[in-house]
């Protein structure tokens, strides 16, 4: 468990570590930077670099939370990733189901296995299901979580690196943008991003603007027309 400088959330909570690219957003994994550096440093956690681990310690920690949470899971790994056991998720879903105080906030890549597994799982009203949605050439992730029994569904489109026109937001409650960020960021298109909000306005989407990115994201801001847009689905 660790407080978070990501916006849209308080802190993370990581019960499976490592990941695989799957598509074009992966490109510059933040998350496989940062496990480099912890294993650089002797964290245990990460001993293994980025490769893919469980780490069932990790599944009493909520419990020890006082008062109540929002929660990014797995910033630093995917928990639909297919090198993580059923049995496994099912662990970390029933975890969230008995500490309804927090509020859990699950983001993957993986749609095609969220949707195969959904149906097996306990969806609490305090488990948000999120997929990144970083181009068009991945918005079929969006029609797999719509089919899920998730209470509430969020796209996190960031890194943004690509328009996204014309999406179906029916059943989407919320929708985070972001530029990427680092040395080696892929610039994101202003028209990109009002684009997105003009859609989530027209289909009564709750809108989040993270951040321009770029090399210095600090410096860059989040101010879009000199707004900042924090819309949450509750």
């Amino acid at each position: 468990m660790a407080q978070s400088s990501i916006e849209w959330t308080e802190m993370t909570w990581n019960p499976t570590t490592g990941c695989t690219k799957i598509s074009a957003g992966c490109k510059f994994c933040y998350a496989e930077v940062m496990s480099r550096r912890l294993h650089a440093m002797g964290v245990g956690k990460y001993k293994d670099g980025f490769k893919v681990r469980t780490h069932e310690d990790s599944l009493q920690i909520p419990y020890s939370w006082k008062g109540s949470k929002v929660v990014f899971v797995n910033s630093m790994s995917d928990l639909f990733h297919p090198e993580i056991p059923f049995e496994f998720i099912q662990k970390v879903f029933d975890v969230m189901n008995h500490t309804p105080q927090h509020t859990y906030q699950v983001l993957t890549k993986r749609a095609e296995r969220l949707y195969e597994l959904h149906h097996k799982l306990n969806w609490t009203k305090n488990i948000w299901m999120g997929v990144s949605v970083e181009d068009e050439r991945v918005t079929d992730r969006i029609d797999f979580l719509r089919e899920t029994n998730a209470k509430t569904k969020f796209l996190s489109c960031e890194p943004l690196i690509g328009p996204l026109r014309n999406m179906n937001l029916t059943n989407i409650d919320w929708v985070i943008v972001g530029g990427e960020s680092g040395r080696k960021a892929r610039p994101m298109s202003e028209q990109w991003v009002w684009d997105i909000k003009m859609q989530c306005q027209e289909q009564e989407v709750a809108f989040f603007f993270k951040q321009w990115g770029g090399k210095n994201k600090k410096k860059a801001g989040r101010k879009l027309a000199g707004m900042t847009y924090d819309e949450m689905p509750i």
